[in-house]
């Protein structure tokens, strides 16, 4: 039997699913033709590891300001190589040099790791950000309105309050990226509804523009 957990005890969310994302966005950077990264696929491969490797260090440290820090420059860094990338890719586009095949694959890993970073953004960001939900017995406000926050009968998770896990943001990223619109989370904050509208636009470029010339030269 699971032990039950009282109303106030504060539960950290597991940070494994949030490592793994970013090291899945790591292999899908890594498999992109070298033109398409800002210098050596290798350079930034590294950029990559090294800021991730901090954020890990910083959190086990329990030093959360610098985990805060490394966690957005880790995000930059990644959210700035895939806008590059995709303008790379589109520039390339006229020249008619990327087989189909190249191109929906780049296609691909584009927009995948689209959806993990800005899934990363909204769980960095939201509420002050992880180490601060975690300080909080229940969830009730912050840029996103989840349908958990307005159903009382769905508050309560074997005795602990709800709180949004990196699945609930990676869930809005997707939808984002696929509908472009958030369905059923409402957006309230500016700054997240500015940064849906950056993920939406990549998201558009990827699969109306490439995956489109893709298949009309298959």
């Amino acid at each position: 039997m699971k032990p039950t957990v009282g109303p106030t005890t504060t539960i950290r969310e597991p940070r494994w699913p949030v490592a793994v994302s970013f090291l899945a966005v790591v292999g899908l950077y890594f498999s992109l033709p070298e033109r398409l990264t800002p210098g050596p696929t290798w350079i930034t491969t590294l950029a990559i590891l090294l800021l991730l490797g901090s954020t890990i260090v910083t959190h086990r440290a329990e030093r959360h300001d610098w985990n805060r820090i490394s966690g957005i420059l880790l995000l930059c860094v990644i959210t700035a190589a895939v806008g590059w990338s995709l303008g790379r890719l589109i520039a390339s586009l006229p020249d008619k040099r990327q087989a189909p095949i190249d191109l929906l694959r780049s296609a691909a890993a584009l927009w995948i790791s689209n959806v993990l970073v800005f899934a990363g953004w909204y769980w960095r960001l939201d509420a002050g950000g992880p180490h601060y939900r975690d300080l909080r017995e229940k969830h009730t406000e912050g840029a996103f309105l989840f349908p958990q926050m307005t159903m009382p009968e769905l508050q309560e998770d074997q005795g602990r309050q709800w709180k949004p896990g990196f699945v609930d943001y990676l869930f809005l990223a997707f939808n984002t990226s696929t509908a472009f619109s958030p369905t059923d989370v409402p957006v309230l904050s500016r700054w997240a509804k500015l940064l849906m509208m950056v993920q939406s636009c990549i998201s558009l470029g990827t699969i109306a523009i490439l995956a489109a010339r893709a298949i009309n030269i298959l």
